[in-house]
């Protein structure tokens, strides 16, 4: 099974509207700077695993109360394993969420047609044509796209998300994704934090205000049936 590296035993806004607990896997193929799991990313021999055994019994101990596990990370869709992981959480009719960059389409359509997830939260990091510069990988666009392609024909359940960050991700960025993602029912923009994040360069960085929060959120009203905002 795959290594969990952490657990938050409630987590209401990972999985809204169900009762559920976080589990957190290492690795990611993204280098985003202002991410907030450095350790998960670039030092992860350096976090305790989550012994299996002790997942499972946490797991029966919660039957009856527990809806739902979100599996998060880093990038849940890389972890050896995976599979196994999400085979023993429905084994017990819970419901999963992942959290996914979009990066793996093949791996994620392989998990829906075994009915292994049944919500998304899909975080599109940039305007289709700074996805290198703002995820500091060779991220490929096409594989974000196939992605989305995958999730318009299974109407599988997704959140769409985009954290702003000045200097990576502003105002035109996020009216060109809403542009791209233009018809899903739910879309939410997340404040950046200085804290803790992977390029320690961005903890000089200051995060946009209320104000200008809101204003992204006006540019992207138009083209879902919901905006929400985060960190505000």
């Amino acid at each position: 099974m795959v290594e969990l590296k952490g657990l938050e035993k409630f987590a209401p806004k990972d999985f809204p509207g169900f009762i559920a607990s976080t589990v957190f896997v290492a690795g990611c193929n993204f280098r985003c700077p202002y991410c907030h799991n450095p350790d998960l990313i670039l030092r992860p021999g350096t976090l305790a695993d989550i012994p299996p055994d002790f997942f499972l019994a946490y797991l029966d101990a919660r039957k009856g109360w527990l809806e739902g596990i979100c599996v998060s990370g880093g990038e849940p869709l890389l972890a050896p394993g995976l599979e196994d992981l999400l085979t023993v959480i429905k084994g017990r009719d819970l419901m999963v969420k992942i959290d996914t960059n979009g990066s793996e389409p093949g791996r994620l359509a392989d998990l829906i047609r075994e009915k292994l997830v049944d919500r998304l939260a899909f975080d599109i990091k940039a305007a289709p044509d700074r996805y290198g510069e703002v995820t500091r990988s060779p991220a490929v666009f096409e594989d974000i796209g196939r992605t989305l392609d995958l999730i318009r024909e299974t109407g599988i359940a997704t959140l769409f998300r985009t954290t702003v960050v000045p200097g990576l991700v502003g105002a035109e960025d996020v009216r060109s994704i809403a542009r791209l993602l233009s018809g899903a029912p739910v879309y939410q923009i997340q404040a950046f934090s200085p804290f803790n994040t992977l390029d320690p360069e961005m903890a000089k960085v200051k995060p946009y205000g209320r104000g200008e929060i809101l204003e992204m959120a006006a540019i992207a009203q138009p083209h879902f049936g919901e905006v929400r905002v985060e960190g505000i």
